[in-house]
């Protein structure tokens, strides 16, 4: 039987609902809903047993290191996204992708040996089960501006602002700019 390690972190952004399972993360929410989580994971993991730990496998203090400005802290942690091997390789990809960088979809495409793959490759980013470790906010449209992020637009831009990335903003959703 497998089991899942659960937590919450209460990130500037809001709270962040996270699943670590043996190989590492596996999934985080990031609109920390819990339910949508747990069904989730139990069409990945049937039957899988959740238990609440406080810091699993160091994801939070990961976490709550990025979000104090160390932007390369969610770097090292271990990730087990599953997904089918071409959207393991865009998962895997992402992390490519710097701090302070942004990539199109175009470029993701390109990295993964797939350059015409451009919309497979936004689907693929779009399924992204553990989304800011595996950093698809880091992707924009090949003119530079926010597009698609399973978190908001507003959120993406306030990571992006985070890592001090160059962007567009073309809509008004937002919230509060990061500091710096």
């Amino acid at each position: 039987m497998t089991h899942l390690r659960m937590a919450t972190f209460p990130s500037p952004i809001g709270p962040l609902s996270l699943a670590v399972g043996v190989e590492g993360l596996v999934r985080l929410d990031l609109e920390g809903d819990r339910e949508r989580m747990a069904r989730d994971l139990e069409r990945r993991f049937s039957g899988a047993t959740l238990v609440e730990e406080e810091d699993p496998d160091g994801v939070v203090e990961a976490l709550r290191r990025y979000f104090d400005g160390d932007c390369a802290a969610l770097d090292t942690v271990r990730v087990d996204p599953g997904g089918t091997p071409f959207q393991h390789a865009v998962w895997l990809t992402l992390r490519r992708i710097p701090p302070g960088r942004t990539w199109s979809y175009a470029a993701l495409a390109a990295a993964v040996g797939r350059p015409d793959a451009v919309r497979a490759v936004g689907a693929a980013n779009g399924a992204n089960p553990v989304p800011l470790v595996l950093p698809c906010h880091r992707v924009i449209g090949s003119d530079g501006r926010l597009v698609g992020y399973g978190g908001g637009l507003g959120r993406k831009e306030w990571l992006l602002r985070h890592e001090r990335a160059r962007f567009v903003v073309d809509r008004q959703e937002r919230l509060p700019l990061a500091p710096g």
